[in-house]
């Protein structure tokens, strides 16, 4: 196989210039280069990216903010609907979650650590 492919290189070499074929000069969206993802993106995924460059979080992928848990300053949790199951770790070092149901309007307390959590609400960007 190999001897195969350094006898076609070698023939290859001793053709004349005039009758290798150039591989034809392309332009993209830049002159240097390939499109970028702001350029070519349609639709949903560029509504989603001018979101992100606008700094905002269009399907809550960044760090939630931390908040003092407590009635004047609880958790914000961001929903479609109006309630939604939400799970506190109550302890730093515990392996069992709480799972309880938060309905919209005030702010609830978590049945086992006593931290507040308000529903608040939350539009998709499409």
């Amino acid at each position: 196989m190999a001897s195969r492919l350094l006898r076609v290189s070698a023939a290859l070499r001793l053709l004349p210039a005039a009758t290798a074929r150039a591989a034809p000069v392309r332009h993209l969206a830049t002159p240097g280069g390939l499109a970028s993802d702001q350029e070519q993106a349609t639709g949903l995924e560029r509504k989603v990216l001018e979101a992100m460059n606008k700094g905002l979080d269009p399907y809550s992928m960044f760090r939630p903010k931390r908040y003092a848990g407590t009635k004047e300053d609880p958790n914000l949790v961001p929903s479609i609907g109006d309630k939604r199951i939400v799970g506190c770790v109550c302890e730093e070092d515990n392996s069992c979650v709480i799972w309880f149901w938060l309905h919209k309007g005030e702010a609830q307390r978590c049945p086992s650590c006593g931290a507040h959590y308000k529903l608040i609400p939350h539009e998709l960007p499409h």
